[in-house]
């Protein structure tokens, strides 16, 4: 069934202003390109505001006779979050430090408390986030002697954080304040001071600097040269040194800098050389180096920390096909490495003399991470977990015991059965013969073929795990069956699916998708044109190239923040984020091929005069990521090369970036906006 638009006042549309470009002898017209602000990142081009106005209207106008569904889903998602909601308490020195919601409250209150005496309120998020539309806490740091907490905040979207100090003893704010860095923030041993990230006006972190408490001019330690690198900055697990990490998608550089002498010169671990990543962690005197030098799924080697180069690395463990390590934490007693054995997550366990074993899990399809592990002396090792049916739970793992004691799980105060849903592990068949992983969710009264909801992502290495969401119980409990397409470009399956759905090999990620999409609908569980999709950023970029691949396939599409532009964005050098990006994209400037592979899957380029399905976009004004002119450029060429009468519509956060909104029931209210917009589109839009 045709969706037609049922509101008074037609669409904006975007004037076409002529503006073409010639790259290897190449032209290209882009009629929209007006709509990027030539003020950027100021945004203040008064047709550019309009336009963003008039389509944030017509969003608003399109989906006012939903307006009830979407309290009801509201309400249903927000009956499903504990209003009192905490955190598992952590120790970090004399302290146990932990985070709650008071009722009500959109942000965290953090606290600590001793022993035997009352939490102490550290940091009150609600307060800070008065009068303001965003807020975002980027770091919170506490000294080594427990008397400091620097933490970082962004109060625009920007990512252009904020540092503040005070003291934990008096409640004193200090004078101490840094602006325009990157959030990152790393105490030297005696509390004097701490380091911290730079970034410049493109928004790129570059500098490293060394502020000493109370005193001004701080002390350069290092700055990258390379465009295409971003710097990170981080603590050792040990907490003796100071990691300087810079980098893009595929190579690494680190340099070291011991904590308790800040002002020695930063020691360089290994030369960068292109492909080469490696990642550094201490440890009972050596350093524990996980590295892609031998292996691209990785290997982990150990070396003295009097001589951290390469030439000493000594192999702990071998790169393996079976094997993909993403992480290693070094601990007094314990080495803990997480991993992924075909394509299921692992935590492997070994201690110092070369004793392994795994964690084993409750069910067979899940998600693992390392929680909050401050202390390099522990006992235990704290974990997240969940699966597709199970909450986010907390487990402290008990080393010498092998037990995992679960310390919290995910409670929804209006009740869930997990008897009630069943979820799956499928295997589909693209088009080129490798086996695509699909995990499926569904409630066991589901009635096939029924709706679907099919979601992905598929770049920089970013695997989707299977996990649990009580938010979607919305979609499933109207009859919906919810699967995630684990595509090529993300990393469930090893390093080699990762580089399987980049640079020339990208258009794998778009093809697994339809594939996993047309499978879905040979087994029964969906019919063509009755599947929804979704996906942000690199995956609203996926989401773009499905609609304009096979548009037939689904009922409504929403693409968040995409990064649809794929190729005015990689030839425009001035953006903080395309020179990291060409190891991943390529680099079109410099290379004809590069410029003409990314010009015929590019999804924005590739918009043709055909019907597509039902279509909600979103973005964000001041996301530096993707930039708020890629969703409105499409929209707009959408809208006037479309031949359907299918609803579109886009919403700009006018004072948000790249996430979205941040208060936790202002981020359920965008959700609920976007399941009242599938359900209109699958005429579902009057079930409450």
């Amino acid at each position: 069934m045709t969706t037609h638009l049922d509101h008074n006042r037609p669409p904006p549309i975007a004037d076409q202003r002529p503006h073409t470009f010639k790259h290897h002898g190449i032209t290209v017209s882009d009629p929209w390109h007006w709509l990027k602000d030539d003020g950027y990142p100021k945004v203040t081009d008064p047709d550019v505001l309009a336009y963003l106005k008039a389509e944030n209207s017509h969003y608003e106008e399109s989906m006012a006779d939903h307006a009830a569904l979407t309290e009801t889903i509201f309400g249903e998602i927000r009956g499903r979050m504990k209003e009192d909601d905490a955190a598992v308490p952590w120790r970090l020195g004399d302290f146990d430090y932990a985070w709650h919601f008071n009722t009500g409250d959109e942000y965290r209150t953090w606290t600590r408390s001793s022993t035997d005496g009352e939490p102490q309120v550290i940091l009150d998020e609600p307060g800070e986030a008065k009068g303001h539309e965003y807020f975002r806490v980027g770091d919170v740091s506490i000294s080594p002697d427990s008397k400091l907490m620097a933490w970082s905040t962004d109060t625009s979207g920007a990512e252009r954080y904020i540092i503040h100090v005070k003291s934990l003893v008096t409640g004193e704010l200090l004078s101490d304040t840094v602006a325009e860095t990157s959030g990152d923030i790393t105490w030297t041993t005696d509390s004097s001071g701490f380091f911290y990230v730079q970034v410049n006006e493109e928004w790129r972190p570059h500098k490293v600097f060394y502020h000493i408490l109370g005193e001004s001019g701080d002390r350069l330690v290092y700055e990258e040269p390379d465009s295409s690198f971003f710097v990170h900055i981080g603590a050792t697990q040990s907490r003796d040194w100071l990691t300087i990490a810079t980098g893009d998608h595929v190579t690494s550089e680190v340099r070291l800098v011991p904590l308790g002498t800040p002002d020695a010169l930063p020691v360089l671990v290994a030369e960068r050389r292109v492909g080469h990543e490696y990642f550094v962690e201490h440890g009972n005197g050596q350093f524990v180096i996980r590295t892609n030098d031998t292996h691209k799924n990785f290997r982990i080697v150990v070396t003295p920390e009097e001589n951290p180069t390469e030439e000493a690395w000594r192999e702990l463990l071998t790169g393996s096909q079976e094997h993909y390590y993403r992480s290693v934490t070094p601990f007094r007693d314990f080495i803990a490495i997480a991993e992924r054995v075909n394509g299921l997550d692992q935590i492997q366990i070994r201690d110092w003399e070369g004793n392994q074993h795994f964690i084993d899990f409750p069910e067979s399809v899940y998600a693992t991470h390392l929680g909050t592990n401050p202390e390099f002396d522990q006992t235990h090792l704290r974990l997240g977990y969940t699966s597709m049916i199970t909450p986010a739970s907390i487990f402290d793992y008990d080393i010498s015991a092998r037990r995992l004691d679960l310390r919290k799980e995910q409670e929804l105060p209006s009740g869930y059965d997990k008897s009630a849903y069943r979820t799956e592990r499928l295997m589909a068949k693209a088009r080129d013969g490798v086996s695509v992983p699909v995990t499926l969710v569904y409630r066991t009264d589901f009635n096939a073929p029924g709706p679907l909801h099919l979601y992905g992502y598929g770049a920089y290495g970013a695997g989707t795990s299977p996990a649990f969401s009580a938010s979607r119980l919305s979609l499933l409990d109207r009859g919906f069956a919810y699967a995630i397409a684990h595509v090529r470009g993300g990393d469930e399956m090893g390093y080699h699916w990762y580089e399987d759905g980049k640079l020339a090999k990208r258009t794998n990620t778009f093809n697994d998708f339809v594939d996993v999409a047309r499978f879905l609908v040979a087994e029964g569980y969906a019919t063509e044109g009755n599947i929804s999709a979704s996906g942000g950023s690199a995956g609203g970029e996926l989401m773009g190239a499905v609609i304009v691949q096979a548009p037939e396939l689904w009922k409504a599409v929403v693409l968040h923040v995409p990064f649809v532009d794929v190729l005015n964005t990689m030839l425009d050098e001035s953006l903080p984020l395309t020179p990291i990006e060409w190891p991943e994209w390529g680099n079109p400037i410099d290379s004809e091929e590069a410029f003409r592979h990314i010009q015929s899957y590019s999804p924005y380029d590739n918009i043709e005069a055909r019907d597509y399905p039902m279509q909600m976009v979103t973005g964000g004004l001041n996301d530096p990521r993707v930039t708020y002119w890629e969703p409105a450029k499409w929209t707009a060429r959408m809208r006037a090369t479309k031949t359907d009468n299918n609803l579109l519509v886009m919403k700009i956060n006018m004072g948000a970036g790249h996430g979205g909104k941040t208060g936790r029931f202002q981020a359920v209210q965008e959700v609920s906006e976007e399941y009242t917009f599938l359900l209109k589109a699958f005429g579902m839009a009057n079930d409450d």
